[in-house]
C-alpha cells in the first residue's frame, strides 16, 4: 500500500512539473517578426501544390536592392563567406512542394518537396527550385541540388506590405505563383505534365 501511494505521488508532482513548464513555455512564447505562412491550390482533378514560407514586413524598409539585395548576398559568418541567394521569404527555406510532376516555366520537376531561392535584379530574377528543402535561409544553398533555374521578369503591383505567395491565373491544368512584396510581382508558371 505504501509503494503504491509513492507511485501516485511521484506521478502527480511528474504531472504539476510538466504543466509548470508547459505554462511557462506559453507564456515566454512570443509571435515571429515574420509569421509562418502556408498557401495550398489544387491543380487539375488531384495535383496539390504548396507553399510554406514566412512574411517579412517592409516596416518602413526600403526592400528591393537593399534588404533583398540586387545579386547575390555578400558573404557572412551563417555562410563562411561564401554569396548566396535570397531565400524568398524570412526564416527557414520558402518550400514548394506537389504530389505529381509539373512543369515550372516549361522545365520537368518531379514530385517532392523543394526550397525556393531567388537572385534578384532590377530586370529580373533568377529563380532556384533546390532539392534541399529543410536549411535555415539560402546559408548552405548549393547550386548543384537545384533541379530548375528559370528566369523571369517582375512585374510592378500595388503595394504589399507582408511579403505573400498567391496562386494566380489558374486553369484546369495550370496557375502562375506570385510572390508579392513591396511594389512588385515575381511570377512563375506551372503547369500539369
Amino acid at each position: 500500500m505504501e509503494k503504491m501511494r509513492l507511485n501516485l505521488l511521484t506521478s502527480l508532482v511528474a504531472i504539476l512539473l510538466m504543466t509548470y513548464v508547459n505554462i511557462a513555455e506559453a507564456q515566454d512564447a512570443k509571435p515571429r517578426p515574420s509569421p509562418a505562412a502556408v498557401v495550398t491550390q489544387r491543380i487539375g482533378v488531384d495535383t496539390d501544390v504548396t507553399i510554406n514560407y514566412s512574411r517579412p514586413g517592409i516596416k518602413g524598409r526600403k526592400v528591393w536592392g537593399e534588404l533583398v539585395p540586387y545579386g547575390m548576398n555578400p558573404g557572412n559568418k551563417y555562410s563562411k563567406d561564401k554569396p548566396y541567394p535570397w531565400r524568398a521569404g524570412a526564416n527557414e527555406n520558402t518550400t514548394i512542394e506537389f504530389n505529381h510532376d509539373l512543369l515550372i516555366e516549361g522545365q520537368k520537376v518531379p514530385a517532392g518537396k523543394y526550397s525556393i531561392h531567388m537572385v534578384p535584379s532590377e530586370t529580373s530574377f533568377k529563380i532556384m527550385i533546390n532539392k534541399i528543402s529543410d536549411a535555415w535561409g539560402s546559408y548552405t544553398y548549393d547550386a548543384s541540388n537545384d533541379v530548375v533555374t528559370v528566369t523571369v521578369t517582375p512585374v510592378k503591383d500595388e503595394n504589399m506590405e507582408w511579403l505573400q505567395y498567391s496562386f494566380d491565373e489558374l486553369s484546369d491544368d495550370g496557375a502562375t505563383v506570385n510572390l508579392r512584396w513591396e511594389k512588385l510581382k515575381i511570377p512563375f508558371k506551372l503547369k500539369l505534365q
